[in-house]
Formats: structure tokens, C-alpha cells, sequence
């Protein structure tokens, strides 16, 4: 029997759901420490990921645990595996500016085959099982159809821990703000994902992302008939992370060509 198969994954959803309180209390952040000059972590990143990783425990000991704020070196990827973000957007969430997720991921085999992201400011809550389709808190949800750039609004990270790929970065911005419709950066690569997912935009696109940033939603978008790559077009890399593009797959072909 596979872990999907005795997944409880009512239980888990509830998890990630009084978890979510901790991002929206008034006042939440009382600590933050710099990793480097772009990227931080605080309190709530420890405890939303203390919290949880207890809980999944309880839940299914047997599955080992990747997160954002710990050693993952030791890590059997033969075996199913959780991967948390605890706090997908912590810069936001220190600014107050009220966009940031919980993303949490369950892989088997090397892929994902359970997604969640929560966003607990809008009240929003993104789920899919591998083959079961992806869901919007309980609705289907499903990419757009636009058929060429033109007619798409594209996401585009800044991959800000690597300055030293500054002009790659913003020479894909630009081609593709001149070939599509419009640009946004929201600073939550899970809540892009997901926005992708459920039509609100068509694309997004970023040079490196770590795997926490987008083993949930990756899924998410899969399985609402959306395409995840890398930027050249290969598979997503759970291990190390790396570069990321994400469409309603109509597009994906022509943001491949334009961003070689």
C-alpha cells in the first residue's frame, strides 16, 4: 500500500490549518535573524515548523521530514518524505504585508503526490492528490487557456540570494514584459503557483527557487492541467532546487524559446 493510500489527510489539512493562526496573530514576528543579506528566518518560521513536523509525526511516523530551517543532508529520498516551507515569504511576513504561505508537501519515489498551501490571511487554502485533480478550499480549480504570451499575465521572481545573476534575471523579466501582457512579483513562490493554478495569472518564472519554495504547489498546478519545468524545460529538481517555470501549459513552449 502505498503513503498516499493511508494518507489522513483530513488530519493533516487541520494541522497546517491551526498552524496558520501563528502567521496572522496580531503582532506575530517578535524575533528575526539574518541567514545572509536577502534571507531570513524568525519565530514564527520555528515554530509553524516545530509545530507541524510534531504533528506529521503523530500522524505518520514512518515519513521523514525536510524543512526550510533544518539539516535535510541526511535525507533518504527512496523513502516518502514531507517537505515544509513554514513560512513561504518571510520578508513579507516581517513587512506585515500580509502574502505569505505555509507550503507542505508529501513525496514518495522522488515525486509529489500531496500538496497543500495555505495562505491564512485571505482565508485560502490549495490541495491536490496526485491523479485526483487540485482544489481551491474544496472547489476545482483550473489554468486558463490563453494561447499565446501575448495574451498573459506572467509572475517573475528576482531569485534575490544570487545578485551575481542580476542582468539574467531581469533579461528575462524584460522579454517577457515585452512579448506579454503584464509582469507581477509577489514575493511567495507558492502562492504563485497556485494563482497560476487557479487562473489568475498564466505563467510564472523564476532562475532558483529551493524545493520547499515549490514541492506543494508544483502539484497544485499539475494537477489543474498546468505544466512545471525548469526553465530549460527539464524536470523540477526536489533535492537541490534550481530554476523554475510554471504555465497553463498553452504557453510553455513559447517561454522556453524566449527565455534560452
Amino acid at each position: 500500500m502505498s503513503i498516499l493510500e493511508r494518507l489522513p489527510e483530513h488530519d493533516i489539512i487541520s494541522a497546517v490549518l491551526e498552524a496558520g493562526k501563528l502567521l496572522d496573530g496580531a503582532g506575530a514576528v517578535h524575533e528575526v535573524h539574518a541567514k545572509n543579506r536577502t534571507d531570513f528566518v524568525t519565530d514564527v518560521d520555528l515554530r509553524v515548523q516545530e509545530t507541524l513536523k510534531a504533528r506529521l509525526a503523530e500522524l505518520l511516523p514512518e515519513v521523514q521530514f525536510m524543512g526550510e530551517e533544518q539539516d535535510n543532508s541526511a535525507i533518504d529520498w527512496t523513502r516518502p518524505l514531507w517537505i515544509l516551507d513554514p513560512v513561504d515569504g518571510t520578508t513579507n511576513l516581517i513587512r506585515a504585508l500580509r502574502h505569505s504561505a505555509i507550503s507542505l508537501a508529501l513525496a514518495e519515489a522522488g515525486r509529489v503526490v500531496f500538496g497543500v498551501v495555505y495562505n491564512p490571511y485571505a482565508g485560502e487554502l490549495f490541495t491536490a492528490r496526485l491523479g485526483a485533480g487540485a482544489k481551491l478550499n474544496g472547489r476545482g480549480i483550473h489554468v486558463t487557456a490563453a494561447a499565446t504570451l501575448a495574451e498573459c499575465l506572467v509572475y517573475a521572481g528576482t531569485a534575490p540570494g544570487h545578485r551575481e545573476w542580476t542582468e539574467l534575471v531581469f533579461r528575462d523579466i524584460r522579454r517577457i514584459y515585452e512579448r506579454g501582457l503584464d509582469i507581477r512579483r509577489s514575493g511567495c513562490a507558492s502562492l504563485d503557483l497556485c494563482d497560476v493554478a487557479c487562473g489568475r495569472a498564466d505563467a510564472y518564472e523564476e532562475r532558483y527557487l529551493c524545493p520547499w519554495d515549490y514541492a506543494a504547489g508544483s502539484l497544485i498546478l499539475s494537477e489543474a492541467g498546468g505544466r512545471v519545468t525548469n526553465c530549460e524545460g527539464g524536470p523540477l529538481d526536489f533535492k537541490d532546487g534550481g530554476s523554475l517555470l510554471a504555465s497553463n501549459g498553452l504557453v510553455h513552449g513559447e517561454l522556453i524559446e524566449l527565455l534560452r
